[in-house]
């Protein structure tokens, strides 16, 4: 079993190889600047807009992309401040790079596209199913909560102050400091060492200040009261292996998902046995499986 399990992984990964090949290699791909957003775009069918975490890059998506091909026609987003990219300056980041994103939707002319999102992108991605019903077709939702400050039980009111606190020591932090916030928060984020050396990295060229307030509003924000809105088929894909020796279990993260996701009323929810937050990486063609056969369905 060992054997054919390896082979099937083996098999998967030349196959986004040979993809991520044949389309960079036939022009299929251009980058679009709009608004502050870069955006990558792969391929020729169903358009997918794909959104990054928090302080990560556009890359996050690369070879999923790579292996829905060539059913889908991939919006691969860079947000702004992110992993080096240059940084903009909005009251509120979260709703501004929504309202962005919903205009370059409509200047595209993209029809019911797919929205998927990680971790950030995920409530993102929520943010604009909820502000356009009707505007997409389905939403895949990766490892990603829509109230991040009930974790700790906080209450809304509660987060929120929270959130100011977690700011004011985010935008103060010396370089030193949050070089080693950087290798710190990337710990357990993927099985990969050399993922998890990525992940770190792409924090610590991200701009200080975005970054403080993306996760200011992430932790304050509450989309649950929103969640009836979600009248598209929505996907949620949770990991839970990462938190497994602080006494986490799949049946325990599956019920906190569970209770947050309880108000959407098309939820489909599926826990990964093993991977990381970063489950692009380390379940990848569990993750590609999900998403070709909900993206599919009629």
């Amino acid at each position: 079993m060992l054997f054919c399990k390896t082979s099937r992984m083996g098999l998967f990964a030349a196959a986004v190889g040979i993809a991520t090949a044949l389309f960079s290699g036939h022009g299929r791909a251009e980058t679009v600047s709009f608004r502050d957003l870069q955006v990558e775009v792969v391929g020729q069918g169903r358009p997918v807009i794909m959104i990054p975490g928090l302080n990560s890059a556009a890359s996050t998506w690369t070879e999923t992309c790579a292996a829905l091909q060539p059913a889908v026609q991939c919006h691969i987003v860079q947000l702004p401040g992110f992993a080096g990219a240059p940084a903009v300056r909005e009251a509120v980041f979260l709703d501004a790079m929504r309202d962005r994103l919903l205009a370059y939707a409509d200047q595209r002319g993209l029809k019911q596209p797919v929205l998927m999102g990680h971790s950030l992108g995920g409530v993102l991605a929520m943010k604009l199913a909820v502000q356009s019903p009707g505007r997409f077709s389905r939403l895949v939702i990766v490892d990603s909560l829509p109230f991040l400050g009930g974790l700790r039980g906080a209450t809304p009111e509660a987060a929120k102050a929270m959130a100011a606190d977690l700011r004011t020591r985010m935008s103060q932090a010396s370089p030193e400091q949050w070089k080693a916030g950087a290798r710190q928060s990337a710990q357990g984020m993927s099985r990969d060492p050399a993922r998890v050396a990525q992940v770190a990295g792409w924090s610590e060229a991200s701009d200080q200040q975005t970054s403080a307030q993306a996760m200011a509003e992430l932790w304050a924000d509450d989309l649950r009261p929103q969640l009836p809105r979600l009248t598209l088929p929505t996907l949620v894909l949770g990991a839970w292996a990462a938190y497994e020796p602080m006494g986490g279990t799949l049946d325990s993260t599956r019920r906190i998902f569970e209770q947050q996701y309880a108000g959407a009323p098309q939820l489909t929810l599926v826990m990964s046995e093993r991977g990381y937050h970063f489950l692009m990486w380390d379940d990848a063609a569990w993750l590609v499986a999900q998403v070709r056969g909900f993206i599919a369905q009629p």
